[in-house]
């Protein structure tokens, strides 16, 4: 139950909105010049929001961009596993919920999908916080009609699920990774250059962590064939992907840790993954050679 506050007025009680904490009423972030691009449904997942990795700046930017009838959170929004360990939430992370929470009080359908470093929120799912819905996985069907199974997927990772203890000693080394991440990206600043991400590099480079990304895409892919679904989107290993696996379409959205990355539908039904850090560094090179700006989408 939401608290509300009373207020007399000439007739007696009167009653007013809900009890909302301050960040909520504070004024929107300024909107991007121009357009916001439109689609059918997007889909974000690891913001890891509440810990320094999260690229916040890249992600307001994004959400004050886009539009659409439907947002999908596919899991590892807030970081539960790094907060434990100690607080972090500045100003930006407050603008990135509150955004989200004015979208789908204005209408876009938001289905939260809560992963492992947010698994708190799984007690609460079938329910709804605020105007988000909280689900443990979803269907959605695209405007072509294909149905496609939505989760974050971290029940395919045999490490976490199995060996839990092994999966936080993991963590804590990706987030030793990138704090290191966070000093280069420092230098390239003052040399005028734009984000760049250490991890993400290293893990296209390193065999083992191939070999894994593989290996999970072809099991999340069997799970929606023996579903008879048509595809399949998750989140979780931060490699946005889409690949074809026989009849079924694997999507993964990626993350705004590493590579700052959605998934799209348009319209029709086409599916694209929108690399914004990319667009910002496209930007950039424009800018700097007097171009028009505009966004670009890089299909997967």
């Amino acid at each position: 139950m939401v608290a509300r506050r009373n207020s007399e007025g000439p007739s007696g009680p009167q009653q007013r909105g809900p009890i909302l904490p301050d960040w909520l009423r504070e004024p929107e972030p300024r909107s991007p010049k121009g357009p916001r691009l439109k689609f059918r449904t997007v889909w974000i997942s690891d913001t890891h929001l509440g810990t320094p990795g999260c690229n916040a700046e890249l992600l307001l930017d994004f959400l004050k961009s886009v539009e659409c009838e439907t947002l999908y959170l596919v899991g590892d929004i807030i970081d539960g596993w790094q907060l434990r360990k100690g607080w972090y939430w500045p100003p930006r992370h407050n603008d990135i919920v509150r955004c989200v929470m004015k979208a789908a009080k204005h209408g876009t359908h938001v289905v939260y999908v809560p992963g492992n470093h947010d698994e708190l929120f799984r007690d609460y799912v079938g329910l709804q916080l605020g105007d988000i819905e909280i689900l443990p996985e979803a269907i959605h069907e695209t405007a072509d009609g294909r149905r496609l199974l939505v989760l974050h997927g971290d029940i395919f990772d045999s490490i976490v699920m199995y060996a839990r203890w092994l999966a936080f000693l993991g963590d804590s080394a990706y987030t030793m990774l990138l704090k290191v991440n966070k000093g280069v990206n420092a230098v390239r600043r003052l040399f005028g250059l734009p984000y760049w991400s250490l991890a993400a590099h290293l893990k296209k480079r390193v065999k083992n962590a191939v070999q894994f990304i593989s290996r999970y895409e072809e099991v999340v892919a069997h799970a929606a064939i023996e579903r008879g679904l048509d595809g399949v989107v998750c989140g979780h290993i931060h490699s946005a992907e889409i690949r074809q696996f026989g009849p079924v379409t694997y999507y993964n959205d990626g993350d705004w840790v590493e590579s700052c990355t959605a998934l799209v539908e348009h319209a029709d039904g086409r599916m694209e993954v929108l690399d914004w850090a990319e667009r910002v560094r496209h930007q950039i090179a424009s800018a700097d050679a007097g171009k028009p700006r505009r966004p670009v989408l890089v299909t997967a």
